[in-house]
Formats: C-alpha cells, structure tokens, sequence
C-alpha cells in the first residue's frame, strides 16, 4: 500500500469514528433551535448548551459518540474564524486602543489579586494558585495548561485548576446574561464586560450571543483580544518560577556549581515556556483577524460573506451542545473549596472594577 492510500485509509477511518458523533450534536443543534423558536426568550445557544448538559448527566454519552462529541471545540473554532465576516475593521481600529487599554489593565488586575489571594487569604499556596490565576486572567482551562507546562505543575494542582474554571464557565455562562439585563447594560457594553472578565472562549461567545448578537460579537473580540496574552501570560510565569529556583539555588550552594545549575535551570524553563505556548496557543484567533482583513478590504465577495455569517451561526449551535455534553456534574462537585472562595472572590471584585471602566470608557 502507497503512503496516498495509507493517507486516504487513514483518513476514512477517522470520518467513520467520527461522524456518529457529529450527527448526534447536529441533532441536538436542531433541537435547540426548535425549543428556542418555541420560547422566543430563550437563546439558542443557552438552550444547546443546556440540553447537552442534562443529557449528559442523565442518560449519558455513549462510548460510540465519544469522538465526534469532542469535536465541538473544533467546531467552534472554526465558527469564531467565519465570525471575522461580521465584523468590521474600521470598528476594531477605532475601539482598538482603548479595548487594549481594558484588556491589558483587567488581566494584570486579575493576575494580581489572584495571587495575592491565593497566598494572603486563601491558604492556596504553590503552584495551583499561579494555575488559577492565568486562567481565571487570560483563557481559562487553556492558560492553565499553558502555565502548567512551563512551570511544572503537577497534575492534581492542574485537575484542581481546570475544575474550578469548568465550574465557573458553567454558572457565568447562565448567570452573566440575568445579570446584563437585569442592570440594564447596552449590547456593547455588555460584550465587552463579558469578553473582560469571563474565563472560556466558548462560554463568552454564548454568553454574549445569548444577550444580543452586536453583544456576542463584542464578548468574542474582547475575548480573543485576551486569548493573544496567553504567550506572555507563559513565559512570564516561566521566567518568575526559573528566577525563584535560581534564587533559591544560590543561597543553598553559593559555588560556581550552583551558579551553573541555575543558569540550566532557567534555560530549560524557558525552553519549556516555549513549547507550552506552541502547543496551548489559540492559532483559530489569527484565522479570525485574517477573515476580519478579508472581508472588511473587499478581497472576499459578498455572496461569500454571506455564506460565512450564515454558516458561524449553525457551527456555533453544534459547539455549543458539545460544549454541554463535556460538562461532568460529578466532577465539578470534587473541586475544592478554597480554590472555589478564591475565584469567586476574585471575578466579583474584577467584574465590579471591569464593568465600571468600560461602562465609562465605552458607555452607553
């Protein structure tokens, strides 16, 4: 057999292990949006969100489902790429500096208080703060990993970590919407906000799309605009623990020895920020800038945009009943109650501070 037919073989292979999967969220996807067309209230997506959770947990998830259930993150990837279609460069250039502005001040605002904390208040001590921190400040589950990787987390600190963040998308992602309307806040403002201070990509784009489509537009730019932090998110965290270790190995062996043994340990910890940002960084949010160029410059024909705003919606509904059918009640109720107390102490204080800079920055 040539490598072309092992390819194609391969190839094959992966579309049938796949493919009952993706036919079971497609299901689910349209019985979200006929439950939604039912009760005009209710957003698609929280409702595909929703109904993947109960099933989930009730019934459950097949083994034979398994693979193409996973596949909803891949989905929602792509649809955040087609998402650039619908917006426009001249709106990002103009609201750019000041987004900067907010997304630079609320991730450093988080990475602090988290921090501190975690190591004055909570008794979170070691490395599962840092965890908490880079997730709760950048991307959620995929910060903490990132971070794990560079500084040698061990895997309960990191369990603990993306439990705790799980659980947070969950109740932001319900509780975030309630919350906009019930303070009145304008559709930008609300995305923005959103976009600040929620953990997870794919619980912002349904929180903000769940609110009003310019909010869910808004929610994900912020969003991603927070995702590009996530390689000196990295390396500052490697760099920070390498220069602790190097002190620490200083005082413990003050020989030319030592001094060596540090510089070793500081390169390699680099080198391992590096490989943790390669393999953690979103690349899906270049996709999404580019099609922002493409479509906003008259490159991509109008036709085609429309297929592309047409076809970021239904993605998104298939994501998102993924996204519910990977919530395990079971384990978010193992997570701790110290890490829980922390980050909830945190995004209150984040939220408040976040929600008043955008709402004078960028109000009403």
């Amino acid at each position: 057999m040539t490598a072309d037919e092992d390819a194609t073989s391969s190839a094959r292979s992966t579309v049938r292990r796949v493919a009952p999967g993706v036919a079971f969220l497609a299901v689910l996807a349209g019985v979200a949006r006929a439950a939604a067309g039912v009760v005009p209230v209710a957003s698609e997506l929280v409702v595909a969100v929703a109904l993947g959770l109960v099933v989930a947990n009730t019934v459950g998830v097949p083994e034979s489902l398994a693979a193409g259930v996973e596949t909803h993150t891949r989905w929602l990837e792509l649809g955040i790429v087609l998402m650039g279609a619908r917006v426009s460069l001249s709106t990002l250039l103009s609201t750019g500096p000041t987004l900067a502005v907010l997304v630079v001040g609320v991730v450093l605002l988080t990475l602090v208080l988290v921090e501190a904390l975690a190591n004055g208040v909570f008794g979170v001590r070691g490395k599962l703060g840092s965890l908490l921190a880079a997730g709760a400040s950048v991307c959620g589950v995929s910060a903490a990993v990132g971070v794990a990787g560079s500084i040698g987390a061990n895997e309960d600190d990191l369990a603990y970590a993306a439990g705790t963040i799980l659980l947070f998308d969950v109740v932001t992602l319900f509780a975030y919407p309630v919350v906009g309307s019930a303070l009145g806040l304008t559709e930008r403002v609300f995305g923005v906000w959103a976009g600040l201070t929620m953990f997870s990509t794919g619980p912002v784009t349904a929180a903000g799309f769940a609110f009003g489509d310019v909010a869910g537009r808004w929610a994900t730019v912020t969003k991603l605009t927070r995702n590009l932090l996530l390689g000196v998110l990295v390396v500052g965290y490697s760099l920070w623990y390498a220069n602790a270790d190097t002190a620490g190995s200083e005082r413990d062996d003050d020989t030319e020895t030592g001094r060596d043994d540090a510089t070793t340990s500081s390169s390699s910890s680099f080198a391992g920020s590096l490989r943790a940002i390669a393999s953690s960084f979103p690349t899906f949010v270049l996709g999404f800038f580019a099609v922002v160029v493409l479509t906003s410059s008259a490159v991509v024909p109008d036709a085609a945009t429309a297929s592309m705003e047409r076809a970021y919606q239904g993605l998104f509904l298939v994501a998102f009943a993924g996204l519910g059918l990977s919530v395990d009640v079971d384990d978010l109720r193992s997570t701790g109650g110290a890490p829980i107390a922390l980050v909830l102490t945190a995004l209150l204080a984040t939220s408040a501070v976040a929600l008043v800079a955008v709402q004078t920055l960028l109000g009403p």
